[in-house]
């Protein structure tokens, strides 16, 4: 977390990248950890949603927030998220 942020607070690329996840149908919980090179973000699926489907939406719509050189993986959370 940088210096100037308080608690709580989220880097603004994190949140946007929280806030177009939970837009894509079928997520119900989602994850997102940030590394120097590399974005991992883990969803819950709800009922009724396949999870190929749902993973890639989520790839469709977070590809403008990549950077150059980044790698972003996609996965399923399990358990209580």
């Amino acid at each position: 977390m940088a210096a100037d942020q308080g608690e709580g607070e989220l880097d603004p690329r994190i949140r946007r990248t929280l806030e177009l996840v939970y837009q894509v149908e079928g997520v119900v919980a989602a994850k997102v950890w940030a590394m120097p090179d590399r974005i991992a973000i883990g969803v819950k699926i709800g009922a009724g949603h396949g999870a190929a489907e749902v993973l890639a939406r989520l790839e469709q719509v977070t590809v403008a927030l990549r950077e150059p050189g980044e790698t972003w993986d996609f996965g399923l959370l399990e358990g209580d998220a």
